[in-house]
C-alpha cells in the first residue's frame, strides 16, 4: 500500500482504544492521523496500591539488586516516581523492560540504558541472551498486583534470586458504557483495539449483555495470541490478531480496512 494509501485507510472510521488513559494518547493520535476516529473507552484502571511500605521497603534495598526488570510502563511511572521522590538509583544497577514502550517510559526517567525485547511479553525478555547467565544474580521485577509468575519462576529455575516489587493494582474502572453502545447503534463503531486479556474481560463486562452482540460482530484487533485464545473464549469470532506495538496495532487496521473498503 502507498503511504498515500495508508493515509487515508482509516478515513471516517471510528476505532474504539481500551488502554489504560495514561497509554492511549500515542495510539489515538495515529488512527486520528490515519483520517480515523479514536473512541477512548478504558477498559483497565491503573490504581495505586493499598500499603506501599513493602514496596518502599524495597525501593531503599535497591542497592542489594544486580537489575531491575520492569514489566510495563505503569510499572515504570508508578516505581520510579517513588524511587526519584525518595533515593538516587544505585550506579550499578542494570535495567530491564518487558517491551518498547517499557523502555519508552524509563527513558523520560532517565534510564537510557535498557535490556528489552523488540516484542512486549515475559518469553521473549526471557529468551534474551542476557537472561540466560543469571545463576547467583539478585534481580527484582516491579510489577501489577497479581502479574504472572512465568518471569520470576524462569529466572529463579536458572539460578538468580528474585524478589516482586509489586507497585500498581489493575482494576475494573467505573466506565459508563452508554455512549459507547449509543456510538455503536448509530453505526459509527468499526473496530475495537485490545491490548491485554484482563482489559478484553473487563470490556466484556462493562458492555453487558446489551453491547455484547456489538462486540461479537466488531472486528477486534489484537497484538498477541494470548489476546486472540481470551477473545475465543468469550465467543468473539471477528479476531485480527495484528503485529506488535502501535506500528504493529495501525499496519494491521490499515490493511484490513484497506482491504474491505
Amino acid at each position: 500500500m502507498s503511504e498515500a494509501g495508508k493515509s487515508k485507510a482509516l478515513a471516517g472510521k471510528g476505532i474504539v482504544v481500551t488502554r489504560p488513559a495514561r497509554q492511549s494518547a500515542q495510539l489515538a493520535e495515529a488512527i486520528c492521523a490515519a483520517g480515523g476516529h479514536a473512541i477512548l473507552f478504558p477498559a483497565i484502571e491503573i490504581a495505586d496500591i493499598d500499603d506501599t511500605r513493602p514496596l518502599l521497603a524495597l525501593i531503599d534495598r535497591l542497592d542489594d539488586f544486580d537489575r531491575a526488570i520492569f514489566i510495563s510502563p505503569n510499572a515504570v511511572y508508578k516505581a520510579m516516581t517513588l524511587i526519584k521522590a525518595r533515593r538516587a538509583l544505585p550506579p550499578q544497577l542494570a535495567f530491564a523492560a518487558v517491551g518498547q514502550a517499557t523502555v519508552r517510559e524509563l527513558a523520560n526517567f532517565g534510564v537510557a540504558a535498557a535490556t528489552a525485547p523488540a516484542r512486549f511479553d515475559s518469553e521473549a525478555l526471557l529468551a534474551l541472551p542476557e537472561m540466560q547467565d543469571v545463576a547467583g544474580k539478585r534481580l527484582i521485577i516491579f510489577r501489577g498486583v497479581g502479574g504472572r509468575e512465568l518471569l520470576g519462576e524462569t529466572l529463579t529455575t536458572r539460578g538468580a534470586a528474585v524478589e516482586y516489587a509489586e507497585c500498581y493494582r489493575r482494576v475494573l474502572p467505573r466506565a459508563d458504557p452508554a455512549p459507547l453502545l449509543k456510538a455503536w447503534e448509530r453505526n459509527e463503531v468499526h473496530a475495537v483495539v485490545v491490548t491485554s486479556s484482563e482489559g478484553l474481560r473487563n470490556l466484556h463486562e462493562l458492555v453487558g449483555a446489551p453491547g455484547r452482540p456489538w462486540l461479537q460482530k466488531t472486528p477486534l484487533f489484537v497484538p498477541h495470541p494470548r489476546i486472540a485464545a481470551a477473545a475465543r473464549e468469550l465467543n468473539l469470532d471477528a479476531v485480527v490478531e495484528t503485529a506488535q506495538g502501535d506500528d504493529g496495532l495501525m499496519q494491521g487496521l490499515q490493511q484490513w480496512f484497506a482491504a474491505h473498503a
